[in-house]
């Protein structure tokens, strides 16, 4: 993957965060899907559909990008617009009650979003495991807090973020969060290489909450916090 195929595409209208593309590429590059031409892939948590985009075209799969606060509507505009309409099926469903059918996905990703729903130790075993197929791969990039500082997310954390500081765990919590399931083959957590990157890129837009968050960036997001990489391996 070339992050420069994307530059267009990247912008303050399309990015919600730190640059999205930026954890999709380390992901890629540590765990490159391997799948067939009839693979199906969950984008669960997928904003304004950018990285749904980039898997598309990254990996030829049919994708379904899944966001609660993105109308359906709006994305298949984008997709549209970018080409891949007949490629990505939008939807909009909250992750704690989705219909997809048992077995579906060959391979999910999340980025930015599954720490919103999904800190909870059974989450990923009643919610996520049923639709994902026998040998799927789980690909997930997240803020975090670094593990030197696990526990203390609320301490630290809630200048900046509030009510949602509690959110933000350590990649050792995260391996914890999604257990050991009999089919869960493996579970690999670490800190994520890309956070400069992904938060320059970010804190150049001239988005109203990227302006937000270069308050805290020196203080608050920089000593303390990271992006968590997640990947599964299904048996």
């Amino acid at each position: 993957m070339n992050i420069n195929d994307y530059t267009n595409y990247m912008s303050s209208e399309t990015l919600m965060g730190p640059n999205s593309v930026r954890l999709l590429e380390e992901l890629f590059r540590k765990y490159p899907l391997q799948l067939k031409a009839d693979a199906t892939v969950l984008d669960l948590g997928c904003g304004k559909g950018l990285t749904s985009f980039v898997i598309a075209k990254e990996t030829g799969a049919k994708v379904y990008a899944n966001d609660l606060w993105i109308k359906a509507e709006d994305n298949a505009e984008r997709f549209e617009e970018w080409g891949v309409g007949e490629q990505i099926t939008p939807v909009c469903e909250d992750a704690n009650d989705l219909s997809f059918d048992k077995g579906q996905f060959q391979a999910l990703v999340s980025i930015d979003s599954y720490h919103y729903f999904a800190g909870v130790v059974g989450f990923f075993d009643n919610k996520i495991l049923p639709f994902l197929d026998s040998n799927a791969v789980v690909l997930i990039g997240i803020p975090g807090i670094k593990n030197e500082y696990a526990g203390r997310s609320e301490e630290l954390l809630s200048d900046w973020l509030g009510d949602e500081a509690y959110m933000f765990k350590s990649p050792r919590e995260w391996k914890e969060i999604i257990g050991d399931h009999n089919r869960i083959e493996k579970v690999e957590t670490w800190e994520m290489e890309c956070f400069d990157n992904a938060w320059s890129e970010w804190l150049a837009t001239n988005n109203e909450y990227a302006c937000g968050d270069k308050r805290y960036f020196e203080t608050i997001i920089k000593p303390y916090t990271c992006f968590v990489g997640i990947y599964v391996k299904i048996k």
